[in-house]
């Protein structure tokens, strides 16, 4: 496949901003800086960050085995998502197919980006319909988004299915692994270099638990990579998040600790959901949350707030009718509301 012949006929020959940073970057050395018009008095931040995020990039590409030029970082996954609809979507004439129940941010930039969106539900199992997301896509389709671990049903996807559409697709598919570090399955960015048309995206606001600092990454070819460096904006990431991002990807055994106690916590939690006579049934998570079907999912998650517990409704999407999803927590948050819930 040739992704180039997939990107939109604009984007092919655009001229990135090149920003003074972009010119001279080495800010470490010992030199006047006097090309950027920056305030000149020392704060810590007066100075435009790295554009290129260097050093998060080095630790990134050292923890999970790919190369720098195969990362972009963004201001949340969101602006990451939204730079692969620009590159690759033209307005009024493409489209991108998308699996609900799922994360609800695609359908959003699609109609931001004037680009029509195609559904295939998921099964009743919430798995991909590998055959009819092949029949739906024409030559318009450009992207497939496949969310795994998906949001809201916490499942991870069949991995020969998402193989067999990553091959079958004739656009680019992007796997959203914002959840990936809760999931006993292998990272899609272990095979990057098999797939030319294969995006993954993921972010430091689960398991790192920096989701006040939004930052994104995207892993791809280098061809992908540098077409959405073209695009972004000349200094997207600003520098405290870059610094707060470091200091956690430089403490990675903590990190793994920390979801250690999520996925014990989802056991006891998962455990005790079972027990709650308005709980209908429960479906298995491979995420930090579990999603769970209920008697009146309106009426219980009214209750709840009213006890001071914020859970998600999920009861009006597609397969996911009466449909409560509860984040793991901490000891304490998950012993209340089981609690609560007993109560109830």
């Amino acid at each position: 496949m040739n992704v180039e012949n997939l990107l939109r006929d604009n984007i092919k020959t655009i001229k990135a901003y090149s920003s003074a940073r972009d010119e001279y970057k080495d800010a470490s050395a010992d030199m006047i800086f006097i090309d950027a018009n920056e305030n000149p008095f020392q704060t810590n931040v007066n100075r435009y960050p790295d554009p290129q995020q260097s050093k998060v990039k080095e630790r990134l590409a050292e923890i999970k085995g790919v190369s720098i030029s195969q990362i972009l970082l963004g201001n949340g996954s969101d602006e990451v998502l939204d730079l692969i609809f620009r590159a690759f979507c033209e307005p009024k004439r493409d489209n991108v197919i998308t699996l609900p129940p799922t994360y609800g941010m695609y359908s959003v930039l699609a109609d931001l980006n004037d680009t029509e969106i195609k559904q295939v539900y998921l099964d009743e199992g919430f798995e991909p319909k590998v055959g009819k997301i092949l029949e739906t896509q024409n030559d318009n389709s450009k992207l497939l988004f496949l969310c795994s671990p998906n949001n809201p049903t916490a499942n991870s996807f069949n991995k020969q299915k998402v193989e067999t559409l990553i091959r079958g697709f004739k656009g680019v598919v992007v796997i959203d692994e914002a959840y990936i570090d809760f999931s006993e399955q292998q990272s899609w960015v272990s095979r990057l270099d098999e797939f030319p048309n294969l995006i993954v995206t993921q972010t430091l606001s689960k398991a790192y638990g920096l989701a006040g600092i939004r930052l994104g990454i995207c892993y791809a070819s280098e061809f992908i990579i540098s077409v959405l460096n073209k695009i972004k904006p000349p200094y997207n990431v600003n520098q405290l998040t870059q610094e707060k991002a470091l200091e956690r990807l430089s403490r990675i055994n903590e990190v793994e600790k920390e979801v250690s106690v999520i996925l014990e916590q989802r056991r006891l939690l998962q455990n005790a959901l079972e027990t709650i006579s308005f709980v209908e049934s429960l479906y298995a998570s491979d995420a930090n949350f579990i999603l769970a079907k209920v008697d009146d999912a309106n009426k219980r998650y009214s209750e709840l707030i009213a006890k001071g517990i914020v859970v998600r409704n999920r009861t009006t999407q597609p397969l996911c009718e009466n449909c409560l999803r509860f984040t793991v927590g901490t000891n304490i948050e998950n012993e209340k509301l089981i609690k609560v819930l007993n109560e109830l």
